[in-house]
């Protein structure tokens, strides 16, 4: 597109911003197919649309869609919540290019109860309402299989197909099943329990599917004792059955307040790319339902906006009619008969609380989920996170780790272990010898191997480290600082693992001065960077302990006279020991090394043996 046809395009659609009213409505944004690429709700459309063409506007992604708009439409309505309805409802139907995704991840069962003139109540994931009324979705489908249970239980609702009408009860055209005869089913196919019986529990069922429990708890017992009066003492006993079992499986249920009925509750927890919205409802002061969406962003969305969003789609869902609703801010939108609070304190602050847990939770769990299926995914998200927490130019990628070992300086050796992506990258481990330090000293050992590991880097033009580690504190971090930017002139990070005086890595430090990063112990990336300290301090340790077993093994070898280093290694090549050598007879060892030298060998460890 010139230059021209974009600044007759912007005249075009600013033409329509004028014209907009000044009432509450839904607008949709076309791109030259014109096709909706958007659709948002307004209290005032043309204050609201003209926004986009601001000049100063400074939202990349709010000018990547302004750069796609060629046409504009709107619809007025009456109300600030109609306009919320209208743009739920175009979303769901148009689902735009720039609106945010709802994502569900799986189809959630429902309950349904059945229109039949024998109502059947089961478990499905299919919603057609034209067979029944529908109750949930369950996010927890083990509540589900307690509800059903307790409702097969207390009201035994026939299991079988059969399109059962009055005229087939009548003339005897069904049977009985094995329900009946195991006690599962009253037998209302056959009469056996009269229609008015099996309506009124079903209404009951459906008053416990909505989380009526307490209205179905007085029933029974105002029911008990009017047989009780009239001395139908074992159809009382069968409702004292119902009501103990009702009792014990609300006992179990979360129990907010008692003073909390028909309340909803909406959290949202957030980040660049996500949202997730939690919705939790509350009668007769326990919770009868709880689930979360979530939504990916496409233009930078608020909370705000997402949490009204979700609010509307929630509501419809579970088709609550609850005339408060708890939210953790304050939200720009006004439903009809609905009263919004934002608690402080008590029951109420208590139960947004759990919802924001529930979400937080739900976001934790669709993260693990993620990296299960792309592990990789986790390792850039770590190596975000390390970027973040110490203002990093770049990521990562590749972080190198420092360690010696020695023993009052003998035998003196140092490590380098390379993680790449988070992850231990052992074929670009490097084992140094000391050459230059004579006794313990720590700090000339680390200049001497760092300085040696980066000039070789750069002589060989191989890529340099994102992030040096230093296995220790100040001191260690001050050497290799003082190798790496005035030596080497080199602009590598640096960051130190310090120990507690139990010797427990307990911080990381970063800068010049060095100051300690916030980083809970427990955190991931905490986990990561205490193994890249293990596998440091492992590599080293075994490197120590190999080169002191062979001078170990050499020096008792080289000390039997007549055998040289060719034998010396042909006994070690043949027999993996000093100790199997020693053990070895005569015959064993001339097939290595020849009679002659046998013999020495032999003679040498059984010297003792001679009388």
């Amino acid at each position: 597109m010139t230059k021209e046809e974009d600044e007759k395009r912007l005249e075009y659609l600013k033409g329509i911003v004028r014209r907009l009213p000044d009432k509450p409505g839904s607008y949709q944004f076309y791109d030259n197919e014109h096709t909706i690429i958007y659709v948002g709700k307004a209290k005032n459309l043309k204050s609201r649309v003209s926004s986009y063409f601001h000049t100063e506007v400074d939202r990349f992604k709010t000018k990547v869609l302004v750069s796609k708009i060629f046409d504009i439409s709107y619809t007025v309505v009456n109300t600030e919540e109609d306009a919320l309805l209208l743009e739920n409802s175009l979303i769901k139907k148009y689902n735009p290019r720039y609106n945010v995704l709802l994502k569900d991840g799986k189809t959630y069962p429902s309950i349904c109860v059945t229109n039949e003139y024998l109502p059947r109540i089961f478990k499905t994931r299919t919603i057609n309402k034209k067979w029944g009324t529908y109750y949930g979705p369950y996010a927890h489908v083990g509540t589900m299989y307690e509800i059903l249970s307790l409702i097969k239980e207390l009201y035994k609702p026939r299991t079988c197909r059969l399109p059962i009408i009055k005229e087939g009860i009548t003339t005897g055209k069904y049977k009985v099943c094995l329900d009946y005869h195991i006690k599962k089913c009253l037998g209302p196919c056959v009469g056996k329990q009269s229609y008015e019986d099996y309506q009124k529990n079903i209404a009951q069922a459906r008053e416990i599917l909505k989380g009526n429990t307490r209205q179905v708890q007085k029933e029974l017992r105002d029911e008990m004792l009017k047989l009780s009066e009239e001395l139908r003492f074992e159809e009382a006993e069968e409702v004292k059955r119902k009501y103990l079992a009702l009792e014990g499986f609300v006992s179990k249920s979360e129990v907010v307040s008692h003073t909390i009925n028909n309340v909803d509750t909406y959290s949202i927890t957030s980040d660049e790319k996500m949202a997730f919205i939690n919705f939790i409802h509350v009668s007769n002061g326990s919770i009868n339902q709880s689930f979360t969406i979530e939504y990916k962003k496409k233009l930078n969305e608020t909370d705000e906006e997402l949490l009204e969003l979700g609010i509307v789609e929630l509501r419809q869902r579970f088709k609550s009619e609850a005339n408060e609703i708890i939210v953790p801010q304050e939200v720009n939108v006004e439903l009809e008969g609905v009263k919004f609070t934002v608690p402080k304190q008590g029951d109420k602050k208590k139960l947004l609380d759990l919802s924001i847990m529930n979400g937080k939770q739900y976001k934790i769990d669709r993260l693990k989920q993620s990296e299960k299926l792309n592990p990789e995914q986790k390792q850039v998200r770590l190596m975000k996170e390390l970027q973040e927490k110490l203002h990093l130019p770049t990521l990562p990628y590749q972080i190198e780790c420092f360690d010696n070992s020695n023993i009052s300086g003998t035998d003196a050796v140092a490590a380098c272990v390379v993680f790449k992506k988070m992850k231990p990258s052992k074929s670009d481990y490097k084992r140094y010898n000391i050459k230059t330090v004579v006794g313990p000293d720590d700090y000339a050992s680390m200049k001497e191997v760092v300085s040696r590991r980066y000039h070789r880097l750069m002589q060989e033009q191989l890529p340099l480290p994102d992030l040096i580690v230093a296995d220790g504190g100040k001191g260690q971090m001050e050497v290799i600082r003082e190798v790496i930017q005035d030596e080497l002139q080199l602009d590598i990070p640096i960051a130190g693992l310090a120990k507690d005086n139990r010797h427990r890595t307990n911080e990381l430090l970063y800068g010049f001065p060095p100051m300690s990063i916030q980083l809970k112990t427990d955190s991931e990336l905490f986990h990561v960077l205490t193994q890249l300290q293990d596998e440091v301090h492992r590599f080293a340790i075994e490197f120590h302990r190999n080169k002191r077993s062979k001078r170990a093994l050499e020096s008792e070898l080289d000390s039997i006279k007549g055998i040289g280093p060719k034998g010396r290694d042909a006994l070690l090549n043949g027999l993996k020991s000093v100790r199997r050598i020693r053990e070895a007879d005569v015959k064993t060892l001339s097939a290595i090394v020849g009679p002659a030298k046998a013999q020495i060998v032999y003679n040498h460890f059984h010297a003792q043996d001679k009388p």
